[in-house]
């Protein structure tokens, strides 16, 4: 590759326009472009929901880890309109650009039977995803379909009414970058999940609404996904991580970032699928080293989650799950895999070991990490009092122990990282480099830490840094030096906003 003659692209670490900016626009394109498609008699329910950061924790969701999850900028939009009939029209905007079918047109029989029951979700599953070109349209008439599903348990198992009997034009664009690593699909979930419930008048609670998504992705499309990116996107809040105890989802909070830090997002450009082989053969072999340790240890449950054990419990047990295991053997030796959402394939060769470890010593991380953000906010607001008494600018009180405690940070965002590659297999060299490039540079440039972000396997890095033009700068440099060695051109991920709830679903006036 001549690297020296490739246009190096310009790179903004500006953020977008606000959220509710960037929701005018969409409401004018309701009620202005896209007019025509909106052919139904009743009114048009609406809602946002952003992408998310994984600041840290990750994977360590499907283990019942805590996890810090900050909602971004860039978001997914839906809109929702009954119809008379029993149709389903659902049109993605701009979604050609990636080889897909962008209008969809189901039959509500799809989801419903004869006796209007609805129907089950292996059926749905096979109908909505045989096609490749058609199959992201399970996203959005999954939530449907588990909407559907939730309340015909209280209705004698006959859908509700406000459900079953009409079909509906559905309209969902998003600027959420897909295959980054920062849930475009949890996005779009939520979305659509929000504008149902606002459509029908049912309101589930938040968690319940989130919960919903998970298993439209885990039962519908059939992605193995834990719950952190369906709660962030309802429930993050704007300039927040998101404190989420994925047990199953105990939201513990939302903590503030602290004031000078910030986390941004490079999407590396190679996309990441949570239903991929190496995300799958990551989460099997979590749940086969618990299995192996609920056996050894004698009946040990931890309730299916492997982080309610320490790094020093688990010790006692490491050296008791092999390094290497094939599905045939661990079926042999094992019996069944305690996951309700993966299955154990005989043929491939899985490390229960590592991948066990992995969640462990990662939920110690996360702990650490908002142990440290406390005292980074505490540490501030002491500065900022003693230089109101002393009446001295604050560039003659040198934040020394704020430098230390994002340098502390980014140590364990990069140990996180290498975790990924070594012990998950989830790494790849794009944000391998990525990293490394921003270890380089380094906290005298701004830059404390980074880390793969999500499911890894491609995807997106969150960059820990300080705010103003010299991170800027650094970052800038980043992303050129990566496009000039990889051919790659990298996006920057940049803003944060609130969750669907806390923005809340909107009515569109039509024009």
């Amino acid at each position: 590759m001549e690297t020296d003659r490739m246009n190096i692209a310009s790179y903004s670490f500006t953020p977008p326009a606000d959220a509710e900016t960037r929701w005018a626009e969409f409401e004018r394109l309701v009620r202005e472009e896209e007019a025509d498609f909106f052919d139904g008699v009743g009114p048009i329910a609406g809602a946002r929901a952003p992408g998310r950061l994984d600041v840290m924790g990750g994977v360590g969701d499907y283990s019942g880890g805590t996890v810090l999850e900050m909602p971004i900028a860039q978001a997914a939009y839906a809109a929702w309109q009954w119809r008379s009939d029993r149709l389903l029209r659902i049109r993605s905007l701009g979604i050609e650009q990636e080889g897909l079918k962008p209008e969809v047109t189901l039959s509500l029989d799809l989801l419903v039977d004869e006796q209007g029951r609805p129907r089950p979700v292996e059926e749905v599953h096979a109908a909505l995803t045989h096609d490749p070109e058609t199959k992201w349209a399970a996203y959005i008439a999954g939530c449907f379909y588990i909407m559907l599903a939730a309340y015909s348990k209280f209705t004698e198992g006959v859908v509700d009414e406000r459900l079953g009997l009409q079909g509906a034009n559905i309209l969902i664009q998003s600027d959420v970058p897909p295959g980054a690593g920062v849930s475009s699909s949890a996005a779009i979930e939520v979305a659509t999940m929000h504008a149902l419930s606002e459509a029908t008048g049912i309101h589930p609670s938040d968690l319940t609404l989130a919960a919903w998504c998970q298993r439209v992705e885990n039962l519908v499309v059939g992605a193995p996904c834990g719950i952190m990116d369906q709660v962030t996107s309802a429930l993050g809040r704007e300039n927040a991580l998101l404190v989420l105890r994925c047990q199953p989802h105990d939201l513990l909070g939302n903590q503030q970032i602290p004031p000078g830090w910030r986390f941004v997002g490079i999407d590396s450009r190679v996309k990441h699928s949570v239903g991929g082989d190496h995300y799958v053969r990551a989460r099997v072999g979590a749940f086969m080293g618990l299995k192996i340790i609920q056996l050894e240890s004698g009946g040990k449950l931890l309730e299916n989650y492997l982080v309610r054990m320490s790094s020093e419990e688990f010790a006692r047990y490491r050296d008791l799950i092999p390094e290497t295991l094939t599905g045939a053997e661990f079926q042999r030796l094992y019996g069944m895999l305690p996951d309700r959402v993966t299955r154990v394939d005989p043929e491939q060769t899985y490390h229960p070991r590592a991948c066990a470890e992995h969640p462990i010593l990662d939920n110690e991380r996360v702990h650490a990490f908002i142990a440290i953000m406390h005292l980074a906010s505490l540490r501030y607001e002491e500065r900022r009092k003693w230089v109101e008494r002393h009446g001295k600018g604050e560039e003659e009180a040198t934040p020394k122990v704020e430098t230390y405690l994002m340098e502390e940070a980014g140590k364990l965002m990069y140990a996180t990282h290498e975790s990924y590659s070594t012990r998950l297999d989830l790494g790849s060299p794009e944000t391998d480099l990525l990293v490394e490039l921003v270890r380089e540079r380094g906290p005298e440039r701004g830059l404390y830490g980074a880390r793969v972000s999500g499911g890894g396997s491609g995807g997106a890095v969150v960059v820990l840094c300080r705010e103003g033009p010299e991170a800027d700068k650094a970052l800038q440099e980043v992303c050129e030096e990566y496009q000039r060695k990889t051919g790659l051109i990298p996006r920057p991920i940049v803003g944060s906003s609130h969750g669907a709830v806390m923005f809340g679903a909107r009515q569109i006036m039509r024009g």
